[in-house]
């Protein structure tokens, strides 16, 4: 009979990072030229609204500019091959998953192509800049619309689905991401308990979290990933007893 297996997929900023976008924790770019609490907090939004969303402005333009890379694509494949027990969680904000071809994409940190309304508190899809003059397409009020983001002290999107998935995973594989930050960095525990099988799969190795996995994988996401799908889509495909 053929084994399908509960696949957990959580993804970083280091899967985006080699399709041109920049990483929080980068040396360099957009995310050092401004403190966090300024552009990544609900009281930095209340304090200057228009130096956040020209912030987000910028990140939405290089995103839509971006193109997915050989780690997405992967992805995508992965799903199509387990369409009914596959989960893609991202920390990312961009739509290179959803551009590449992935359909179960939950964004836990929300996404740039959304906006929330502060006045009737309903989301709306969003594709050009965000301004003072910008009206809300459900509500039609000026002025009140956010990035659809999850800033610092805020509660992530969709727990209860993750941690679901987690509780039921075979497998379970943080790609691009440093693992350190809760509640993601917790991901592997729970799958863990679960009894998955965990990869750790990122650029260098990270001593704060090898112990944690069954097996850690170093190299850059668009040749990891291929490798790492294309193993795992190889060993269940067979048919066994």
């Amino acid at each position: 009979m053929n084994i399908t297996p509960n696949i957990v997929i959580l993804t970083g900023a280091g899967i985006s990072a080699e399709s041109g976008l920049e990483t929080f924790r980068g040396s360099d770019g957009t995310w050092n030229k401004y403190k966090v609490e300024d552009v990544a907090t609900p009281e930095g939004f209340a304090r200057s609204p228009d130096l956040v969303n020209n912030f987000y402005n910028k990140r939405r333009h290089d995103a839509a500019n971006a193109r997915p890379n050989k780690a997405h694509l992967a992805l995508a494949k992965l799903e199509k091959n387990f369409p009914h027990s596959f989960l893609l969680v991202t920390q990312n904000v961009d739509d290179l998953h959803e551009r590449a071809g992935s359909k179960n994409v939950l964004h836990m940190h929300g996404t740039l192509n959304h906006v929330l309304c502060l006045t009737c508190h309903k989301r709306a899809e969003w594709k050009g800049d965000v301004t003072a003059e910008s009206i809300c397409p459900h509500c039609h009020a000026k002025a009140s619309l956010r990035p659809d983001i999850v800033w610092f002290g805020e509660i992530p999107f969709y727990m209860e689905k993750i941690e679901k998935a987690l509780s039921q995973a075979d497998i379970f594989a943080a790609i691009g991401t440093s693992g350190l930050v809760y509640p993601a960095a917790g991901f592997v525990g729970l799958a863990r308990q679960a009894g998955a099988e965990c990869f750790e799969i990122n650029l260098a190795t990270n001593p704060a979290t090898y112990e944690l996995f069954d097996e850690v994988i170093s190299g850059p996401a668009t040749k990891t990933a291929p490798d790492f799908v294309d193993n795992l889509i190889a060993k269940y495909s067979q048919v066994t007893d």
